[in-house]
Order: C-alpha cells, then sequence, then structure tokens
C-alpha cells in the first residue's frame, strides 16, 4: 500500500494510513472549491490506481465526515454531492453540532445491556473467574468503546455507561441491588467509567510525547515554555491553550488532554516505557476513584 502514499501527495491532500484504511482530511471554507476538485480528483486517481493493482474501493465503507458550524456544513453539501455520480462515495456522515454523544452513549448502553442479560442468564453455571472473562470480552469493550470522545461530558451524560458497569458488577459478585456498589468496584479493582475516560485521554497525552501516535494529535500538544527559568521548566509539563468556547473548547484534546497531565504526579510523567506508565497511571487513577 506504499504507492498509495504517493497518489495522495500528488494532490496535496493530507492523510492517514492504517493496515487496512486509509484517512483523507482537508480544512475548507464554503466559498472554496479547490480543496475539494482536489479531494475529488484524488480519489479518481485512488481507484484507477487500485483498478490496475487488481484492487476495488469499497463504495460502502466509503464515507465522508463534515465537521463545523451547522450553517457552514449546509453550505458545503452541495459541493460535496458532486462526489456521488461519480459513484465513489456510499455514506455522509455528520456531527450533530451538541457533540454530546448522546446517541453514541445510547447504543453502547443497549449493546452492552444485552449482552449482560444473557450473561445473567448462565451465570448460576459458571464459576467467577469465567464470568469475569465474559464480562471483560462483553461489557469492557462496551465501555471503553472509543470513550476518548467522551472526555470532558457532564457527569450525567455517561451515567447510563457506569449503570451499565454497576449491574455488571452486581451479576459477577452476586451483589443485591440494595447494597452499596463503590466497594464492589473497589474489590474488583474496576475504574469507575470516568476514570477509565481520563486513562484512555491519558494514554494518548504520554503515547504522543513518545513518539507513539499519529503527528495530527502530536501536534496539538505543546511543552510548558515559562518566561523565566523555573523549576518546573524540566518537569514535562504541557502548555494549557486557552479554549475558544467553554463548552467544546475545554473538552477537546488539546486543552483536555494537556489539563490532566499537568495534574499527574512527575514520576507517572516521566514513566520510561507504555507498560510502566499504564500500571502507575491505574493506581493513581484508583487512589483517586476510591479515596
Amino acid at each position: 500500500m506504499l504507492p498509495l502514499g504517493d497518489v495522495i501527495r500528488r494532490h496535496g491532500i493530507s492523510f492517514h494510513s492504517y493496515a487496512d484504511d486509509t484517512q483523507l482530511y482537508i480544512a475548507v471554507s464554503p466559498d472554496e472549491t479547490d480543496q475539494i476538485d482536489a479531494l475529488l480528483n484524488c480519489i479518481v486517481d485512488i481507484k484507477s490506481w487500485m483498478a490496475l493493482n487488481f484492487l476495488q474501493l469499497n463504495q460502502d465503507k466509503t464515507e465522508v465526515l463534515v465537521i463545523g458550524p451547522e450553517g457552514q456544513r449546509e453550505k458545503l453539501f452541495p459541493k460535496l454531492q458532486h462526489l456521488n455520480p461519480c459513484a465513489l462515495l456510499g455514506h455522509f456522515c455528520t456531527f450533530k453540532k451538541t457533540l454530546n454523544f448522546i446517541p453514541h452513549i445510547r447504543n453502547m448502553t443497549k449493546i452492552g445491556f444485552y449482552h449482560l442479560k444473557n450473561i445473567a442468564r448462565v451465570r448460576p453455571f459458571l464459576s467467577q473467574a469465567s464470568t469475569e472473562v465474559l464480562m471483560h470480552a462483553f461489557i469492557s469493550c462496551c465501555l471503553d468503546y472509543c470513550n476518548a470522545l467522551l472526555s470532558g461530558l457532564p457527569k450525567k451524560s455517561t451515567l447510563n455507561l457506569q449503570l451499565l458497569q454497576n449491574s455488571a458488577a452486581r451479576v459477577l459478585t452476586r451483589t443485591r441491588g440494595r447494597e452499596h456498589i463503590t466497594p464492589v468496584l473497589e474489590s474488583l479493582h474496576w475504574l469507575p467509567v470516568r476514570f477509565r475516560i481520563d486513562f484512555k485521554v491519558l494514554l494518548l497525552v504520554f503515547k504522543c510525547l513518545n513518539g507513539l501516535a499519529p503527528s495530527y494529535l502530536s501536534d496539538l500538544l505543546l511543552p510548558y515554555q515559562p518566561s523565566r527559568t523555573l523549576t518546573s521548566s524540566d518537569s514535562g509539563l504541557l502548555s494549557l491553550p486557552k479554549p475558544r468556547t467553554k463548552t467544546h473548547g475545554e473538552a477537546a484534546f488539546s486543552h483536555y488532554g494537556p489539563r490532566l497531565w499537568n495534574s499527574l504526579p512527575e514520576n507517572l510523567r516521566s514513566a520510561e516505557t507504555v507498560d510502566i506508565f499504564k500500571g502507575r497511571l491505574k493506581t493513581h487513577l484508583f487512589n483517586q476513584a476510591f479515596n
């Protein structure tokens, strides 16, 4: 797939490649057409390149994601429709302007409780160790799926995910509904949902600072540079940008990530490897959650 990068670079389009997936991305204003034309020509060339190499562009999995204010997005849609006559794109996706992820959380909760109900049916025939394996396979994956996107949301937004985790803990330990759940989560060493979200965000920050993350994330983080030499100059702190808006700006990775990172003790920020960092971070968040 390496030659695919050369095809994309010829059109001046930014991109990021995964094992079996390639993302193209541009920044464009509603009154601009050059970038959209470049994107169209790039996709046409990609389709031709794939045909020459006995490959096929999967139309059902080729999507356009438009992010921006609602009024600006609507102005852009007619121009993006020019992509469809070429039979290149399967779907158009948009974020709602509130970015509250309520539909996503509702869907994950529904899937999680469906699996939990099935596990509860066979729980009498399973050992606790076997049940815990099922909980991690079917419930933890729902709680952790894209959970970094939920950073900065109000506590009430993730309440249903926390209820799912609480119910899973009750089924696993056979705890009655009237008994307090916090000691149960602590005994299982399960981080509550809010702390699992912060864990994922902080892990991303660590990878960004150690060359283990894509550049479009790493470029958002800048080291803290005090106006004069201080003892904090070499402590691994990050610059905290001032958000333009309180609701969305403070939840952005460029702000939320550094804010969490700067609150960590220095021995955590200076961890040598990912595994060491993850171990120390879980211990730190565990103490915060249950102390």
